[in-house]
């Protein structure tokens, strides 16, 4: 049998508070619990949706893109968004040398923390080369 929760377990297992659960229960972005009221109880997946709310919140993304990704539910990467006019983005600029810059947006280049490193090693290590070679 799947472990139940009350609001208040759910709460604090979530480390929210219950408006907010609810709020995310209206707006769609949690599913309804089963029963009504006082009854209403809550499983895993109630709290690993409000989880995952939590962790794109936390890395800046609005109510409505969490919305689509939610839509998705078995892919652990936040999908790319197409690009359109006026659309913000926030990219690294990673100072190589002096007048040589990077800059990279790791999601949109599908990099992974540790492969954004190893890349920016490599990088500085060709222009070690390069410039060596010159002198």
């Amino acid at each position: 049998m799947e472990q139940e929760f009350g609001i208040t377990e759910l709460c604090t297992l979530a480390d929210l508070s219950a408006r907010t659960v609810r709020f995310y229960i209206q707006q769609g972005l949690v599913s309804r619990p089963t029963g009504e009221k006082k009854g209403a109880k809550y499983n895993k997946s109630h709290l690993d949706q409000l989880l995952s709310i939590k962790k794109w919140q936390a890395a800046g993304l609005s109510l409505e893109r969490i919305r689509e990704l939610l839509v998705e539910p078995n892919s652990n990467d936040v999908p790319l968004r197409p690009k359109w006019p006026g659309m913000v983005e926030v990219w690294s600029r990673i100072h190589i040398a002096d007048g040589v810059e990077l800059n990279i947006e790791p999601n949109r280049a599908g990099l992974a923390p540790e492969e954004l490193r190893a890349f920016l090693r490599q990088v500085m290590e060709a222009y070690t080369t390069l410039t060596e070679e010159k002198q």
